[in-house]
């Protein structure tokens, strides 16, 4: 059910001087603000794409009561047979990752430019994950704990908190992705294609041990091919190879990805809901995303306009909040389609004639609620930057990733609210652990390391 995005950190075009002496953690994670000089095409493209996130998943709630008066909360899509179709268009994942591949390259780059390690960098990342996911976490644990206190059926509370927690496995991968960025930034500058290659034939072999053995847990080894591959290529991006591309070449490359695409899923090598080809992620996702790069890439001098337009406040807005509005979006439909419950109606049943009827004025709604709750929660996001951590030392790193994977670890093994109120406690530890391991140091938090 879950999209997301690699849209943390906004991806700046500037070119930075090299810088000594090293900076440390603080100098990373000011770099990681939104910069002054932007890809406006890029940013257009993420706040897109988040929006669409938000919608596909209030689009999918069902809400109302069964045969016996009982609330019901389900998924809606999945008993639409249109649905297959519309993921053609709503799984935007990977075009999520590629650009989050352009964002991770463009930064990494600048700050080891400017002598930054590449602990400095993973451990400013994640922490600008994980700090307003954190406050999400919290937040869904006392609405859950409150449904619990309130009388509302086990099961009711069960399904509320899979379906809010849904979207954070992405978090995990992320964190993933993000922490091998320095090594898979090295291996682009070296061994480009090789890199590309390998990680393509792995997400190929995989997805056909897969289904020549029935095993679908085999595919969970494409949690690292498939995003990686997909980041990798947003470094092509990056660097602005695809820029020598003629259009006429760009767009027949997307549509051999689409012909290619259409003729797997024709031979039911690959299921034609591309949503069902994200658990396990499958190498129907990389031709996916190479023809969304291709459509990406022919419409981003008229991206560019629209972003140096009218729109660029909402733009600039939606990315400055961009891991709040995803973190905190699903308690926000669950909790309107639970209170919907609590209202003296008759709901209608989901996709019933009166049920889409009823879409337009409750995905304004979600829109709505979602964004005055991230206007008052983002700030953090938006305005403050992290606290500095002076750690270098690539066990911190590992220790902090390590940490952070336990959270989301947390919310994934299980729906009850127990699990989130272990997240929530876990939380806070991981974002501070690299302090911690700075004043076990003896190093000033936010120091520079001298040479």
């Amino acid at each position: 059910m879950a999209l997301v995005s690699p849209f943390i950190a906004s991806p700046s075009v500037s070119v930075a001087r090299p810088v000594s002496p090293r900076a440390s953690t603080a100098a990373a994670i000011g770099a990681l603000r939104p910069a002054s000089s932007r890809d406006g095409s890029v940013d257009a493209v993420r706040a897109v794409l988040l929006g669409i996130v938000v919608l596909l998943h209030a689009f999918m709630v069902g809400v109302g009561r069964d045969e016996t008066g009982a609330p019901l909360l389900e998924n809606a899509m999945e008993h639409w047979a249109g649905f297959p179709a519309l993921t053609w268009v709503v799984q935007i994942m990977p075009l999520f990752f590629v650009l989050g591949g352009f964002a991770s390259f463009t930064q990494w780059t600048r700050l080891r430019e400017r002598g930054t390690t590449a602990s400095d960098y993973v451990v400013a990342r994640v922490r600008r994950l994980l700090i307003p996911a954190g406050g999400a976490i919290t937040a869904i644990a006392v609405f859950l704990a409150a449904l619990v206190i309130s009388g509302v059926p086990a099961e009711v509370v069960s399904v509320a908190g899979f379906r809010i927690g849904q979207p954070f496995w992405f978090l995990a991968v992320y964190l993933g992705c993000s922490a091998l960025v320095p090594a898979m930034v090295r291996l682009h500058e070296r061994h480009r294609l090789l890199t590309l290659a390998v990680l393509a034939a792995g997400a190929v072999t995989v997805d056909i041990v897969r289904v020549a053995t029935g095993a679908a847990a085999i595919g969970l080894v494409n949690m690292a091919f498939v995003w990686l591959l997909m980041q990798q290529i947003g470094f092509s991006l990056a660097d602005q190879r695809f820029d020598r591309l003629r259009p006429s070449r760009v767009a027949m490359v997307g549509a051999g990805a689409v012909l290619t695409l259409a003729i797997t899923m024709l031979t039911g090598f690959y299921p034609a809901d591309l949503l069902s080809a994200l658990n396990p992620p499958m190498g129907a996702l990389v031709l996916l995303g190479i023809a969304q790069l291709s459509l990406f890439l022919l419409l981003r001098p008229a991206l560019r306009r629209v972003a140096d337009g009218r729109a660029s406040t909402v733009i600039t807005w939606v990315n400055a909040r961009a891991m709040t509005i995803y973190s905190w979006h699903m308690l926000v439909v669950v909790a309107l389609a639970g209170s919907l419950l609590l209202l003296p109606i008759d709901l209608p049943a989901p996709l019933s004639t009166d049920w889409w009827a009823t879409r337009p004025l409750w995905l304004a709604g979600v829109v709505i609620a979602v964004a005055a709750l991230v206007a008052l929660v983002g700030r953090r996001e938006a305005r403050r930057p992290s606290p500095a951590t002076g750690v270098r030392a690539p066990w911190a790193a590992a220790a902090t990733v390590i940490a952070a994977a336990a959270v989301v670890l947390a919310l994934l093994a299980g729906s009850a609210p127990s699990a989130w109120v272990i997240a929530a406690a876990l939380a806070p530890i991981a974002v501070g652990l690299p302090s911690r391991a700075a004043r076990s140091a003896g190093q000033p938090l936010g120091a520079e390391r001298h040479r």
